[in-house]
């Protein structure tokens, strides 16, 4: 039981969103989600088109072990990562990953081309933006802050469930001491 609102606890703070009221602010972190999703798989794709010409390009060239494994794990990060981000579905954890992606990339071209912007200007807009995602969730306006609904909801029925439990058993000792009085 314990454990379960835990996980409850837990998973309702994962999912759940910056609270902010504002609606136009909420659309506008919406459209940015769902641009940068959507725009972000074509990457993934990319890489996948021609994984050991991505391997020897970018990932061997940074000197990190196993670049055919790593260059895999970059394009499906972006695959399925994007795609969840652009729905607000466990928007946290597929933007931090995105994150990761961006920030290997941004190194790649530091050290292909010094601090150019022209080569940095993507991968930082794109780091920046999972960062926001990371650090706010996916919005009101999500599958996350639908999910995190359900789960309040869920831990707000146990805590119920339980005063209604304590209130029976305070209830029953009160019947108990009234019937042991009456007795006497």
């Amino acid at each position: 039981m314990i454990a379960q609102q835990r996980i409850l606890s837990l998973g309702g703070l994962a999912l759940q969103p910056n609270q902010s009221t504002n609606t136009a602010f909420q659309i506008s972190w919406t459209i940015l989600r769902v641009v940068a999703g959507v725009v972000m798989i074509h990457n993934g794709l990319d890489k996948l088109a021609n994984i050991e010409s991505f391997a020897n390009a970018y990932v061997a060239y940074l000197g990190l072990p196993f670049p055919i494994t790593l260059s895999y794990m970059a394009a499906f990060t972006e695959l399925i990562g994007a795609p969840l981000v652009a729905l607000g579905l466990f928007t946290r954890p597929a933007a931090m990953g995105l994150l990761f992606t961006m920030l290997v990339a941004m190194y790649h071209h530091v050290k292909v081309a010094g601090l150019s912007i022209p080569y940095l200007e993507l991968s930082a807009l794109y780091a920046a933006t999972f960062l926001f995602f990371v650090v706010n969730g996916g919005g009101r306006l999500s599958i996350d802050a639908l999910l995190a609904n359900v789960l309040n909801g869920l831990r707000t029925n146990q805590t119920d469930g339980k005063r209604a439990s304590l209130e029976d058993v305070f209830q029953r000792s009160d019947e108990a001491k009234s019937g042991t009085k009456s007795a006497l």
